[in-house]
């Protein structure tokens, strides 16, 4: 068996991460060593290392944020860790592993993971945080850039094959530090010393703070008062705001930046601990809310807000303490990015686009179609979309993601989903004078948006099948091809004449279900009527006239996620009937499954 095959289970598509009995000091060791190598190579591939700098010292607008000195040469990684037991250790073993290896480290401690982003754009856009974000306690992860960007999954899979390749290579020295001589930058087996620099939290969170700070002041400078502009009329917002910090990494910062900008902040569970006594840093879980719906009542708060273990997902409350859905505070959000769209942007000739994931309900192309935008859809997870963002022809505004990753893209912050700044961009946009002279109501402005009933992000079990055979979601996806063709082109075909699906499946050795349907056009009109939309670009997602529905393979772990939605109770059931009916054929159990999701 190769060395670190028990690993590869961690290697997924957005980071790296899984439970913590692999994160065995020998594979943190060899991690270290990759990274140090990857580094080495994006300076290889520079002509200049210092230019990618931004400056020595770097600055967040017209402020010094950093005043020590570093020697621009050298490849600058900045390193941090989440609240989780253990993940503290594994950073600072990274960053003395990247430092033995001549790269010069810049150790933040506890941060987010938009802060670590945050910093590692005052250098030269390299950096590393230890972070499980959402996940249960048991479980340990890690993010990083290089040049500014996350990784593909592509790239993710190539640093595992880079440490078994390594492991097979020197099968005597596993325990060692030791780079292979297979990069051309390292020339020599002796590690080469670089440095580390410790930057206190009032440093990293002064910096992060102001940076945010001068963002609302272009957005909203003094000038454009307006006598009815209460909110003006003081240096903060008239709100009172309830925020959950579900012990995770913002609670080292988000009651100082909140208290900057607003009236009243009510904070909750807000000690950093990586126990998690609350339970999972996950504002997306059922009934994971209601503490802060109670709060917010009790409190009479505008709103309340919650963030997850590492600060990259948002979930909001309104005033009356009903959790407002994520479909919902996408279609908020991105008209608060269309309403301070930067002059360069909102004289161009291109129309703005909003991206949104594929688990998205029905009602949001439309709703975004009406703001003047160009709704976007796109594989679920956020580094896919900030991937699409960050290409240089984008007309992408804004991002959301059904499970509370929000991205502004209008150059005046960081592109990352970065939960606090989401939420102080809503805030503000909130507290700005309405039509009759006053703040927004969030629970006022929901209340106009379509109805619907829908299921939760459901996980499911991931149906066996035979080594030789399609996967389950590729046999679905193929028979809702065949089916949809078979609408679109037999209009005029006898009803009653059966259709069989021998061709739905390209591998010739597949002996998958998918072979072995037989159905009538009459069935077929029944499952997908004229006028169905069908979406292949991550599993299969359906939109009927009054609902929709998607399955697909989750990203993080070995499940299928699952979502429905009607615009009642009555076409949320009928979505998932037609769904349930779709996969019987291939598995019975799924389908049942499938049925039993319950309406949120």
């Amino acid at each position: 068996m190769p060395s670190f095959a028990a690993q590869q289970c961690l290697f997924r598509a957005y980071d790296i991460r899984g439970s913590r009995q692999h994160f065995t000091a020998r594979f943190v060791t060899a991690l270290g060593l990759a990274f140090a190598e990857l580094y080495h190579q994006q300076n290889c591939g520079s002509k200049d290392v210092s230019a990618n700098s931004r400056s020595l010292t770097p600055t967040v607008g017209s402020k010094t944020v950093h005043s020590k000195t570093i020697n621009s040469k050298r490849t600058i990684i900045v390193i941090g860790y989440d609240v989780r037991c253990g993940s503290d250790v594994i950073a600072h073993r990274l960053a003395d592993i990247l430092t033995q290896h001549g790269l010069h480290v810049v150790q933040l401690n506890l941060v987010t993971t938009p802060m670590m982003v945050f910093w590692a754009e005052q250098y030269q856009g390299h950096g590393i945080i230890v972070t499980a974000s959402h996940s249960a306690k048991d479980i340990l992860g890690i993010k990083w850039l290089i040049d500014h960007r996350s990784p593909s999954g592509t790239d993710i899979q190539m640093l595992y094959q880079q440490l078994v390749d390594s492991a097979a290579h020197h099968p005597s020295d596993k325990q060692k530090v030791k780079l292979e001589h297979r990069t051309p930058c390292i020339d020599t087996a002796v590690p080469v010393t670089g440095h580390q620099t410790v930057l206190p939290h009032e440093q990293v969170a002064t910096a992060y703070i102001d940076a945010i700070a001068q963002v609302f002041e272009q957005i909203y400078p003094i000038h454009k008062q307006h006598p009815k502009d209460t909110y003006y009329s003081s240096a903060k917002l008239d709100l009172v705001v309830v925020i959950d910090c579900m012990h995770g990494a913002t609670s080292n910062v988000a009651q100082r930046l909140f208290e900057r900008f607003c009236r009243q902040v009510i904070m909750l569970n807000d000690t950093p601990d990586g126990n998690f006594p609350a339970g999972n840093p996950d504002p997306t879980e059922p009934h994971r809310l209601i503490p802060l719906q109670q709060s917010v009542v009790a409190h009479q708060a505008d709103i309340g807000i919650a963030f997850d273990g590492d600060g990259d997902r948002l979930m909001v409350v309104d005033n009356n303490g009903k959790v407002v859905m994520p479909d919902h505070l996408l279609y908020l959000l991105a008209q608060v990015a269309l309403s301070a769209c930067p002059d360069a942007l909102a004289d161009s000739q291109l129309t703005s686009q909003i991206l949104f994931d594929i688990k998205c309900s029905h009602h949001l192309p439309k709703l975004l179609s009406e703001l003047g935008t160009v709704p976007v859809v796109s594989k679920t997870g956020s580094s896919f979309m900030r991937q699409q963002m960050q290409q240089p022809a984008s007309q992408i505004i804004f991002a959301g993601e059904f499970s509370g990753h929000f991205i502004f893209n209008d150059r005046r912050f960081i592109v990352y989903d970065d939960a606090m700044y989401a939420a102080l961009r809503l805030l503000h946009w909130l507290s700005a004078a309405d039509e009759h002279g006053g703040k927004k109501v969030l629970a006022d402005i929901t209340h106009t948006l379509p109805d619907m009933v829908s299921t939760a992000d459901h996980y499911l079990p991931v149906p066996k099948t035979r080594p030789t055979d399609c996967s389950i979601i590729e046999q679905l996806a193929r028979l809702c091809q065949y089916l949809r063709q078979l609408v679109e082109t037999s209009q005029s075909v006898d009803s009653s004449r059966d259709f069989d699906l021998l061709n739905a499946c390209s591998p010739p050795l597949c002996h998958c279900s998918a072979h072995r349907q037989h159905l009538t056009l009459e069935q077929a009109r029944r499952l997908l009527p004229v006028g169905t939309k069908l979406s292949c670009i991550d599993g299969v997602r359906l939109d009927f006239a009054h609902g929709f529905g998607v399955v697909r393979q989750s990203n993080t772990s070995h499940h299928l996620t699952a979502r429905f939605a009607g615009n009642s109770l009555k076409d949320l059931k009928a979505v998932q009937a037609t769904f349930a009916t779709l996969c019987r054929p291939f598995d019975k159990k799924l389908a049942e499954q499938i049925v039993a999701i319950p309406a949120e």
